[in-house]
């Protein structure tokens, strides 16, 4: 008892905290939470305003670890990670920044941060698989140290553990931390702006409520630079009807609102201006087709129910959607008279219910979108496990640690049955062993929660829980390779030996949007355009074409290579297409015009 009430038994390992494994570094942060159950009130009140550097430093490594691990042994996935690697490859390259290109093609979906983040990355570390994910990892680890940050400030240093801890291994989180896209860094950036705003909110009138004020426009921008509007529109959209909620009208003259404006146009609109300069119909493809009409209509053939996200919400906050509805009804328990002593809360609320439902009204909808809701929701969950750590098992939360272990089974049965008999894979057989083992761990996590739950209480068990399904997560990590079917690292690795300067490359069929990145070179794309359409309209673009040309090529001089589906492949040889083997797997082939 002595030694909790003083320094943690664990501290005296922080020395040397890059050498220890996982394990070590999760039982410590299991620790240093558990220490409070032993401690008076004074010596509780003494430890909130102790340790912040160390603790940022812990909750670092810890989320460094949880999401560095493996990083660069998976195959780019298609079509997302192969496009926004290629797109920073080919800036680096051409040493073209302003205009992204993909595949040669002017590509304007998207805002260029994340590309250029992409390119520095490059240019530090070298072309390959973990540079190119180190962004999106460090974007997940920075939104764990931030609600750590933020669940400490408003709450305590408990509550500021266990949301980092809630964030970093909840199931959709943790995998968009291991992919590359654009929806973690948004995410992360956005929240950032809201976290921003409420800790300046918290201060009085002065220098440091002013530059906090600005840093929340600040990320804002960063945000807008990332993913589009939705960069300035949720944060704008949370505060708005939080200060209506409020009614407190006042705050805006207190948010500095002019100059806070003034610096997000200055960091978000440069590019936005160079680019319709130089290309007059850009602002209107940009804003009007890639915002507008994406939300409300199904241009982007991504619709999906009004309900949609209410299933994805609650599988990617896993395992903590078992205590999802008792969080909100504890953070929204205050009467509503009282709701100014709790506007923190309320803000944060307001931000997970805005979002959800302005992604559930629109016409396309894909997984990841949601992902924006997760750091305010694991500070709200966070609040929830600090103020059961303590207390003994309520009834409630007895039947949800019994329950935990027939669910888990039952999702541990679908995950070593259900996934092999039903996803093609390149390893089939490496795939069913990688399943089974998945499935044993959730298993296992599952009983053991249950049991360290209803015997040893709320806190043995959410540890339990937390570093059990740490353990499942990466062993989905290890086993996402044999889940893509889709890669063509392996026949892309073959042919490139095998080109020349002078030699095609062309696909048919589609766009494999990793082929020209493995290969390090364009490649021509037969009968397609899809998100390409727009660039074409802008330059000429002859490596595009219709099929009659490119078999007028085929027969030609030229050595020509295509890579094709297999359906694709037997649908030509029927036609009596003249083509020899360079490269296959399961699903793809690589055919040349010219025997080898």
């Amino acid at each position: 008892m002595a030694q909790l009430r003083g320094r943690p038994a664990l501290e005296s390992d922080l020395g040397s905290p890059l050498r220890l494994p996982l394990a070590s570094n999760l039982c410590y942060a299991a620790a240093q939470i558990q220490t409070y159950s032993y401690m008076s009130p004074s010596e509780n009140t003494q430890h909130e305003n102790r340790f912040w550097s160390r603790d940022i430093l812990l909750v670092t490594l810890l989320a460094a670890l949880l999401f560095g691990i493996m990083l660069g042994t998976r195959e780019l996935g298609a079509p997302d990670e192969a496009r926004y690697s290629e797109i920073p490859r080919e800036m680096v390259v051409t040493g073209h920044y302003i205009s992204p290109r993909l595949d040669g093609v002017l590509y304007f979906e998207k805002p260029p941060l994340f590309y250029w983040l992409q390119a520095f990355s490059i240019r530090l570390f070298g072309l390959g698989q973990w540079s190119l994910r180190f962004w999106t990892a460090a974007f997940a680890v920075l939104g764990c140290v931030a609600v750590y940050v933020v669940g400490r400030r408003l709450y305590s240093r408990r509550t500021g553990w266990l949301s980092a801890m809630v964030l970093g291994t909840s199931f959709l989180y943790f995998g968009m931390g291991h992919v590359i896209t654009l929806d973690m860094a948004v995410s992360v950036l956005s929240s950032l702006s809201l976290f921003a705003f409420i800790l300046a909110n918290r201060e009085p009138i002065g220098s440091r409520r002013r530059w906090g004020m600005y840093a929340a426009f600040a990320f804002a921008a960063l945000a807008t630079l990332t993913k589009g509007l939705i960069g300035i529109v949720f944060p704008m959209m949370a505060i708005g009807l939080w200060i209506i909620a409020l009614w407190d009208w006042a705050l805006l003259k207190r948010m500095y609102l002019p100059t806070a404006f003034a610096l997000f146009f200055l960091i978000a609109a440069p590019w936005h201006i160079l680019v319709q300069l130089k290309h007059p119909t850009f602002l209107h493809y940009y804003f009007i087709r890639q915002h507008f009409e994406r939300y409300l209509t199904d241009v982007a053939h991504r619709y999906q129910p009004f309900w949609y996200f209410v299933p994805i919400l609650l599988l990617g906050i896993l395992p903590w959607s078992a205590f999802f509805a008792q969080a909100v009804r504890f953070n929204l328990r205050f009467p509503w008279r009282d709701r100014a002593r709790h506007a923190d809360t309320l803000l944060l609320a307001i931000w997970v219910a805005s979002i959800f439902v302005f992604f559930s009204a629109s016409d396309s909808k894909l997984v990841p979108y949601i992902l924006p809701v997760f750091p305010p929701l694991a500070i709200l969950i966070g609040r929830y496990l600090d103020d059961r750590w303590e207390k003994p098992l309520e009834p409630i939360n007895r039947w949800v640690f019994i329950a935990i272990a027939p669910v888990g089974l039952l999702l541990a049965a679908a995950v070593a049955f259900i996934v092999p008999a039903t996803r093609p894979s390149l390893e089939p057989h490496t795939l069913k062993i990688a399943m089974a083992l998945l499935g044993a761990a959730l298993a296992a996590c599952a009983l053991a929660t249950t049991v360290a739950g209803v015997r040893r209480g709320f806190a043995a068990g959410a540890v339990v829980l937390a570093l059990g399904f740490s353990v499942f997560l990466l062993g989905i990590n290890a086993s996402a390779p044999y889940l893509d079917i889709r890669t063509m690292k392996a026949l892309a690795l073959t042919l490139r030996p095998k080109l020349t300067r002078n030699a095609v490359v062309a696909c048919y069929g589609g766009y494999y949007q990793d082929l020209p990145f493995y290969l390090r070179r364009r490649v021509e794309v037969i009968d397609y355009k899809g998100e390409l359409g727009y660039g074409t309209t802008l330059e000429k673009t002859p490596w595009f074409m219709k099929g009659p040309r490119f078999w007028r090529q085929w027969k030609g001089p030229k050595t020509v290579y295509m890579a094709t589906s297999r359906n694709s492949y037997q649908q030509l040889k029927k036609r009596g297409i003249r083509m020899y083997m360079v490269a296959e797997n399961r699903f793809n082939v690589i055919v040349c015009n010219k025997a080898p």
